[in-house]
């Protein structure tokens, strides 16, 4: 009895199973996640600056506020992956996360000097709290694509839905530093290819020529400005 409780209780915090209820694999495992999200957002805001938002209303008393903006996760991954970040303690992140419009689903890092089972356990963990949040519980919901090096384009597309809008962020490395852009570009590359968006939502800069080269292929580019240029950029570039 006590060895059963044990293992469920290993079970819940680490694979969380019921975050895939009724879901559908692919080859490599990743549950995919459909894109639950009616209109595009009218801002994008970080984690941190939801948790920000949810704590002062909270503070006030407002316990049944309600936020216009969506809520990505393009930020060091200590300020929601951690032992009380949002996989650990997912309803608590709930609680924070229903207060908003919806969320980009969590960017957890596929760093190139990563093994391959964490790059993979990381998009798995993309997919699986993405079709927790939005199917089994019904909030809207962005798909965000996160691909490392080339070896990782054989699951990093995996769960996403093809000919439908998806989002990447450009405010870390990629690719403001140029001895990144050339992976960033070919990881870009890949994923239009595998997926054929019509529309591809930036959280970040969108001034590189890989987006105008997309924009001439027809692809709808939507950008948002990140946190630091926020104060520079108030609206969305549509």
């Amino acid at each position: 009895m006590i060895k059963n409780r044990i293992r469920k209780g290993i079970i819940d915090v680490w694979w969380k199973p019921y975050m895939v209820v009724g879901a559908k694999f692919s080859k490599t495992d990743i549950p995919f996640c459909p894109t639950t999200a009616m209109t595009l957002p009218v801002m994008i805001i970080t984690y941190k600056e939801a948790k920000e938002i949810y704590s002062r209303e909270m503070r006030r008393g407002n316990k049944c506020f309600s936020h216009l903006a969506f809520v990505c996760f393009f930020e060091d991954d200590w300020t929601f992956d951690s032992i009380s970040g949002i996989w650990f303690r997912s309803s608590h992140a709930y609680k924070i996360l229903s207060h908003f419009a919806g969320i980009i689903t969590p960017d957890f890092s596929t760093y190139q000097d990563f093994p391959y089972p964490l790059k993979l356990w990381n998009t798995y963990r993309m997919r699986a709290f993405g079709y927790w949040y939005g199917t089994i519980c019904g909030n809207a919901v962005y798909n965000n694509v996160r691909w490392g090096t080339s070896e990782t384009y054989r699951y990093c597309f995996d769960g996403l839905p093809k000919h439908d809008i998806v989002v990447i962020g450009t405010v870390g490395g990629s690719p403001r530093k140029k001895i990144d852009r050339p992976r960033f570009e070919e990881g870009l590359n890949e994923m239009v290819r595998v997926l054929q968006p019509h529309t591809i939502i930036v959280y970040g800069s969108a001034n590189y020529e890989c987006f105008r080269k997309l924009e001439k292929q027809g692809i709808k580019i939507v950008a948002y400005p990140g946190k630091t240029s926020k104060a520079f950029s108030g609206v969305a570039r549509k």
